[in-house]
């Protein structure tokens, strides 16, 4: 056991060695190996019937688009976007990318008109992959907007609707646009040959997916992902999982984040183990159905997730027992969650998972045999192949085992960059490597972290720091209170005033600030009992599954007039 009093550094393991090997060659070396498990399935499409792959299957369907993107002059290194919920395709279009080494280009499926022209321009992007438009997102609409303004962008390519309502995306209007099935037509032009030739000129080293990251000044940063990263990320998280070819894993989670492409596709994939679609977006009847119909051996999620699943009417009435494991991330899981997540959903196994997507995205994990309380209150240790520390924000030297500091991490995992903007990147990875994180954190005497919330969102009340999961994590003792966040508002004498944002349990009763402050007295100190109290509906989210945060305090600095 190390000392409490050592510098909060450690390194991982290393009992699995990291893969040298391209996305398209570690696959196509799976699907030789299990050419007839199941590989995709894509539970509930908008058409109704579920839609499967078998390994081998799968690996055909991708070397299909691989050659029509070769038939259409994609060469190597050039941006291809997607811009879509999930579903099959999106899973075909990631490995057929990999296979020619072009740049899979993840764009947010809830941006608008002005964010995608963004994202085009910033990147270059050559050809748009697109979801046919429904109720929520004009993608047509908005992608044919953009093309005018983008030069680089040669193509758009629209998506099956499969039973969709709304425009059909089979009828190009011009040369510039084609069909999905028409683009899959070209694939006969190109021999398979000129697509090993392709795949044996890449190198696990090359840039091969961006995936865009908020900027504090409002624009996002493209962070640059390579085979390398992303692969080994995925196969050692699995690794940890003690997934094998056995395995099915059902990701409710967005694939345009690193939690759905990377710790779900990836990962899965790697061993040899079934991917599971639920639906295009997230819904916790879907999921959990999802489980019971395909049996379902691993679940996905971020602690909001999981919270909705469990609050379902008739959550006692899914067969979920094929469940061992599976990944909470995003933040951290409430303990009577945790408990109901283990005792209910039979998920003895889960795991949590910390990172961000410049670090491919997982850089500390929770083991099998964790506690409960190692599951609940940290976000495990670092993971294999790679370091991690604990800085001064100020003087950026290591601090001691139990301080508050900046955590950093370094390894293969660190991005490549952020597209075509250094500066941006020197800010973010010094010059010794350490990718330096923006959240606050403290590491134990055994090595586990504990994330104290993001440097921004620390709130100083008075001169004193406070950190709102520690509030959070007691209100959600509260028996009425079934989520919870706390943020920071402006406050004339003190500089900042605590808010508690609270969902009540249906058919709780009321509450109000007198009460809840009567629920603190005398457990937490003084400066640690929420002044303010909203009562909501929900929390705004990102497309991700994280709570937005600013957005919160933007609305409560408008309605209390401060």
């Amino acid at each position: 056991m190390l000392s409490s009093s050592a510098l909060s550094y450690t390194a991982g393991d290393a009992a699995v060695p990291l893969l040298d090997e391209t996305i398209g060659a570690n696959f196509e070396r799976l699907a030789a190996r299990f050419p007839d498990r199941d590989a995709l399935i894509e539970a509930a499409p908008p058409g109704g019937t579920p839609r499967r792959w078998s390994y081998a299957e799968l690996n055909d369907d991708v070397d299909r688009l691989a050659r029509a993107l070769l038939a259409m002059g994609v060469a190597k290194g050039e941006r291809v976007g997607i811009w879509s919920p999930n579903c099959a395709e999106w899973t075909i279009l990631q490995y057929a990318t990999a296979k020619i080494g072009a740049v899979l280009v993840n764009v947010n499926p809830a941006y608008r008109a002005h964010e995608l022209e963004f994202v085009l321009k910033q990147n270059g992007m050559r050809m748009l992959v697109l979801a046919p438009t429904d109720k929520n997102s004009d993608y047509v609409g908005m992608a044919r907007q953009a093309l005018p303004h983008c030069p680089e962008l040669r193509e758009l390519v629209f998506l099956p609707d499969h039973g969709l309502e709304g425009l059909a995306a089979g009828i190009p209007e011009d040369d510039s646009e084609s069909a999905y099935a028409g683009l899959l037509e070209l694939a006969e032009e190109v021999p398979a040959s000129a697509l090993a030739e392709r795949m044996a000129a890449l190198d696990p080293r090359d840039a091969i997916n961006i995936q865009y990251t908020s900027g504090t000044t409002g624009f996002p940063k493209g962070a640059t992902l390579t085979h390398h990263n992303i692969l080994n990320n995925g196969h050692q998280i699995g690794s940890l999982l003690g997934y094998t070819e056995q395995d099915r894993v059902v990701i409710p989670v967005p694939f345009y984040h690193c939690f759905g492409m990377v710790i779900g596709n990836l990962n899965a994939l790697s061993f040899g183990a079934a991917t599971i679609i639920p639906g295009r977006g997230f819904s916790p009847a879907a999921a959990l159905q999802a489980v019971q119909d395909f049996g379902g051996t691993s679940l996905y999620g971020v602690p909001t997730m999981f919270i909705a699943e469990l609050a379902l009417p008739d959550f006692a009435q899914y067969e979920l027992s094929t469940l061992r494991t599976g990944v909470m991330a995003g933040s951290l899981c409430p303990v009577e969650v945790m408990e109901r997540v283990i005792g209910e959903m039979h998920m003895r196994d889960v795991a949590i998972c910390y990172g961000m997507t410049e670090t491919s995205p997982v850089s500390t994990m929770t083991r099998a045999g964790d506690s409960l309380e190692h599951r609940t209150s940290t976000v495990g240790r670092t993971m294999p192949h790679l370091e991690s520390k604990i800085v001064d924000p100020a003087s950026g030297e290591t601090v001691e085992r139990g301080a508050i500091g900046e955590l950093c991490t370094r390894g293969y995992a660190a991005m490549k960059g952020y597209w075509e903007q250094p500066e941006k990147t020197a800010e973010a990875i010094d010059d010794e490597g350490w990718m330096h994180t923006g959240d606050l954190a403290r590491m134990d005497g055994d090595g586990y972290v504990v994330i104290e919330g993001r440097i921004k969102d620390m709130v100083i009340r008075g001169g004193e720091n406070i950190y709102p999961r520690e509030i959070e994590e007691f209100l959600f003792r509260h028996p009425s209170i079934q989520d919870v966040q706390v943020i920071g508002v402006p406050d004339e004498k003190y500089g900042e005033e605590l808010m508690a944002c609270i969902i009540l349990k249906p058919g709780a009763e009321a509450l109000d600030e007198e009460q809840l402050r009567d629920f603190c007295r005398g457990k937490l100190a003084h400066f640690k009992v929420p002044r303010y109290l909203d009562i909501r509906e929900s929390f705004p989210m990102t497309v991700s599954g994280k709570v937005r945060k600013v957005e919160m305090r933007e609305e409560a600095v408008a309605r209390l007039g401060l």
